[in-house]
């Protein structure tokens, strides 16, 4: 009889789709050095040359100004380490990074395994079937939605489907807010299966499930790991300038997958690719509510920058906070830069006291927005840091200095898409103050009326 070593399941469903160093592999050297042995566990050098150049198998990287020749204390000779990764731990010329490659984990999967009890929209039971259809047959579908179409419902189908066939899913986003929001409504939604939600710091890290919510940047540490793999928000930063997080993303999921973008302002290229046939997709001109997206209004506001110099508050931002105020409606302030948004606090905390501040660099950004979310503060003046991912009853928007290349056509819309968003308040305004028209505030604003002609000609609309 052919008697295979035996392997210990610990270590097989820790390392499972992984791609990790040893100081993250929580098991003695020697039971590592025996399953390499024995072949269920395999290993490769971290940083590697190629053509006399190196390069990094665990971002990616080819750019030889991110790589550093030092004298190494480990291997005793001079090394080579990655710079692009090093927030994951270094990768270096001595460094392994270790998969598993013995026999494959099963899932118990339940026969119910969704519960949610949500209706789709036209729009949206199309979007959904195509879902379905590219995770059936291992393909490839952009779903470009427009924001506040549910995108998050249209692929609970897709997931019920992946799972009852014994599919290993991951849905990616650039940034951890969204994570954090997503994660909570799939455990909702499927209550019976296990949902790891990876982010820097989470305690989840070397958690093993069938369903995975994950930040692109946490995708370094897989490899052919998931059968399906949804890109949320495809078009956000970092991931949309980051060749690393792309790499990433394909490295972790298997040659077989299927693989799903979502977006409401996919870029110039992925248009380019569906229009001439390359990228399959789906489009959904309409929310779920079936009532149009508010239009942004422009207005022009004088010379912002100059005024906020001389400690004053700009008449028609004035007026418009003040107005909102007044009639107790929650709002967004969208400031081009920290550094304006905190010289200006003190100019809006005298309209009123309680209104504060949200940026990347706020450790307590989300408490902020749960405040805002709840009636406890009266408005939030941020940056693009809350462009996306944030649904707040009521909410109305404006943008100082609209005209700012921070803001892109793209940024514009999304911000945007955070009105109108519930059934019960589908309408709301938007508002981007100015000191002259930018072609990016003229294009955002044509895209929404695109959208909602669209979505009135297929009669996506109520």
């Amino acid at each position: 009889m052919n008697i295979s070593p035996p392997y210990s399941p610990e270590l097989q469903n820790h390392l499972t789709g992984k791609h990790l160093l040893a100081i993250e592999i929580p098991f003695s050297q020697e039971l590592l050095t025996e399953h390499l042995k024995n072949g269920y566990v395999s290993e490769t050098c971290g940083v590697q040359t190629w053509n006399g150049s190196f390069l990094c198998m665990r971002c990616g990287n080819k750019d030889q100004t991110l790589f550093y020749t030092f004298p190494c204390k480990i291997c005793d000779q001079v090394c080579t380490y990655c710079r692009s990764c090093i927030m994951m731990g270094r990768v270096s010329e001595c460094a392994k990074l270790y998969r598993w490659t013995g026999p494959g984990i099963q899932f118990k999967i339940p026969d119910i395994v969704m519960r949610w009890e949500g209706t789709l929209s036209e729009g949206q039971q199309n979007a959904s079937d195509r879902v379905v259809e590219a995770v059936n047959e291992k393909g490839e579908l952009l779903v470009w939605a427009v924001c506040g179409a549910g995108k998050t419902e249209i692929l609970f189908p897709a997931i019920e489907a992946a799972l009852h066939a014994g599919k290993r899913i991951c849905l990616a986003t650039p940034r951890t807010d969204v994570v954090l929001e997503l994660s909570p409504r799939l455990k909702k939604a499927f209550p019976a299966i296990e949902v790891t939600t990876l982010y820097a710091g989470s305690a989840d890290r070397h958690g093993f499930s069938p369903l995975t919510v994950s930040t692109t940047h946490q995708l370094f540490r897989f490899i052919e790991a998931f059968d399906v793999i949804i890109v949320d928000e495809v078009d956000a930063f970092p991931y949309s300038i980051d060749d690393s997080l792309q790499y990433a993303v394909n490295k972790s999921k298997k040659v077989s997958a299927s693989t799903i973008y979502l977006t409401a302002t996919p870029s110039k290229r992925m248009q380019r690719q569906y229009r001439s046939g390359k990228l399959k997709a789906v489009i959904i001109p309409a929310r779920y509510h079936r009532q149009p997206i508010p239009v942004p209004e422009m207005k022009w506001s004088g010379n912002w920058q100059k005024l906020f110099l001389q400690k004053k508050i700009p008449s028609r931002i004035n007026g418009w906070v003040s107005e909102r105020l007044k009639r107790n409606i929650p709002f967004l302030l969208f400031f081009p830069s920290i550094e304006v948004m905190e010289q200006v606090i003190p100019l809006f905390q005298m309209l009123s006291p309680e209104l504060t501040i949200v940026h990347s660099r706020h450790p307590d950004r989300k408490e902020k927005v749960m405040a805002l979310r709840h009636g406890l503060v009266p408005g939030l003046l941020t940056t693009t840091i809350l462009e996306r991912g944030i649904t707040i009853e009521r909410l109305e928007v404006a943008v100082i200095g609209a005209e700012h290349e921070v803001f892109s056509d793209s940024a514009l819309v999304q911000i945007a898409g955070r009105v109108g968003r519930s059934f019960a308040n589908p309408a709301g305004t938007i508002t981007f103050f100015h000191y002259g028209k930018s072609k990016a505030m003229v294009e955002a604003v044509h895209h929404i009326q695109m959208m909602n002609k669209d979505a009135m000609k297929r009669g996506l609309l109520l």
